[in-house]
């Protein structure tokens, strides 16, 4: 990670940790990068935050005034962002969110050409501009100045995409959609509405500070009360750009990302679509689906925490589905980088092909008791490896054996350390990882 750019873009409260100039200055040397040698290409998206139109004008300011052009898609999905700058022969893709944090919180995505992360090389680039390390850049001038385009028509591109995915319509299933109050407020009702579904959503009207607000993907509770109440058939909650899924099948139980994979996994596998027979995962999956795969005669691999990790060892390998528990997930036949409303269609799918409940295909994969602790200290690197901390964690760890394991890690985007157990019960967890935790705070390297 750098001083900037973490795992997931360039992010933090907005004016404070992100500012306009620092957006200025981004598409200053985005623009300039990409435009050394021909007239560049840069589309913008946005998720429904008030300060995110603050940061499209700035970056937008910058953009221009090195000569390239800026073409706009308004507020619309990470994913859709993705999209567009693989199949419209743009040069660089930028996304204006920050995720499933709170609304004051915002940040900047970068996107390569071929719709994934930008390379770590280029945000170096960019931090050190951002410093003062580099030369100022020539300002375009007369002709040069770059254009701002109206681009709403890729998002609607976007959604037809989607719809075509499918090969069967969802007639007469009952759906619902937590839209978060974010970017899926302006997709993904339209999707399942043309796919024939009977669609039910809920916080789709955003104001600008109520994204992610006691809904979608990081308050599934919400989503499980009204599927149940509703008497719905399945229900899928998006975080605010959307690129996350988390499913709630018709009894109210919670299909985490892990699960998704499980599902989809096998069902590609019996379509024989399945590259390998091989699921992308992060160490943070839970060990229940590691089981699961191999009971079924498929293989795992596992990244670093980070969907670009993901991405990365799914380009490499060309393998099919990756993805978090947190539900960010990755069909490489149809997108380059996690969406959520097509995970939601690829579960669907399965439903209707395979002529099942979500609640049955999922039920096969038996999760284990996991808890996932965040600590908050002052330095993550000493923290993690202080000795006595380095030794409690090999303690536990050889208490659980292997039926269980722990995770001990540091955050990319918060002064946190992540400290997660699994085991066969709950109370073993919590014994675990209090262990660990009280020894850090015999170390002293614990901030209130």
């Amino acid at each position: 990670m750098g001083k900037y750019f973490g795992t997931d873009g360039f992010r933090g409260e907005a004016n404070v940790k992100l500012t306009v100039d620092h957006a200025f200055k981004v598409g200053r040397y985005v623009g300039w990068y990409y435009g050394r040698d021909h007239k560049a290409k840069i589309v913008i998206g946005k998720d429904t935050r008030r300060s995110s139109y603050m940061f499209e004008y700035a970056l937008v300011a910058g953009l221009t005034a090195s000569g390239a052009d800026a073409y706009l898609l308004h507020v619309t999905t990470t994913p859709s962002v993705s999209y567009a700058v693989r199949t419209e022969d743009f040069d660089c893709g930028i996304m204006i969110s920050a995720s499933h944090n709170p609304f004051y919180d915002n940040g900047i995505k970068l996107l390569n050409g071929n719709g994934q992360k930008v390379e770590a090389a280029i945000e170096e680039r960019i931090e050190a501009y951002l410093d003062g390390e580099i030369e100022e850049l020539p300002l375009a001038t007369r002709e040069d100045v770059g254009r701002t385009i109206d681009f709403a028509s890729g998002r609607n591109r976007y959604i037809g995409y989607l719809i075509s995915i499918p090969s069967r319509d969802f007639k007469n299933i009952r759906v619902g959609l937590d839209c978060a109050n974010g970017s899926s407020s302006a997709i993904a009702k339209s999707v399942f509405d043309a796919l024939r579904a009977k669609t039910y959503v809920i916080n789709n009207s955003p104001d600008g500070t109520n994204i992610n607000t006691n809904c979608g993907s990081t308050h599934i509770e919400v989503l499980q009360k009204y599927v149940v109440d509703n008497g719905l058939d399945v229900g899928f909650a998006y975080d605010g750009d959307a690129d996350r899924c988390i499913a709630v099948d018709h009894k109210g139980n919670i299909i985490d990302g892990d699960k998704i994979m499980y599902v989809c996994g096998k069902y590609l596998r019996e379509k024989g679509q399945l590259n390998r027979d091989t699921v992308v995962t992060t160490v943070m999956s839970n060990l229940g689906l590691y089981k699961a795969l191999e009971r079924e005669g498929m293989r795992y691999e596992q990244t670093a925490v980070g969907d670009k990790y993901v991405a990365e060892n799914m380009l490499e390998n060309n393998y099919s589905i990756g993805g978090e528990q947190s539900g960010h997930i990755i069909f490489s036949r149809y997108a380059a980088t996690g969406d959520g409303i097509l995970t939601s269609l690829m579960l669907m799918e399965a439903c209707v092909e395979k002529k099942a409940t979500l609640c049955d295909l999922a039920k096969e994969m038996k999760a284990y008791p996991q808890l996932l602790r965040n600590v908050r200290v002052a330095d993550k690197k000493e923290a993690r490896e202080n000795p006595a901390v380095v030794a409690a964690v090999q303690a536990a760890a050889e208490s659980l054996g292997d039926d269980g394991r722990i995770l001990v890690r540091e955050s990319g985007t918060e002064p946190v350390i992540r400290v997660m157990v699994e085991a066969g019960t709950d109370d073993i967890c919590r014994e675990e990882v209090e262990r660990v935790i009280k020894v850090m705070e015999a170390e002293g390297l614990i901030v209130e």
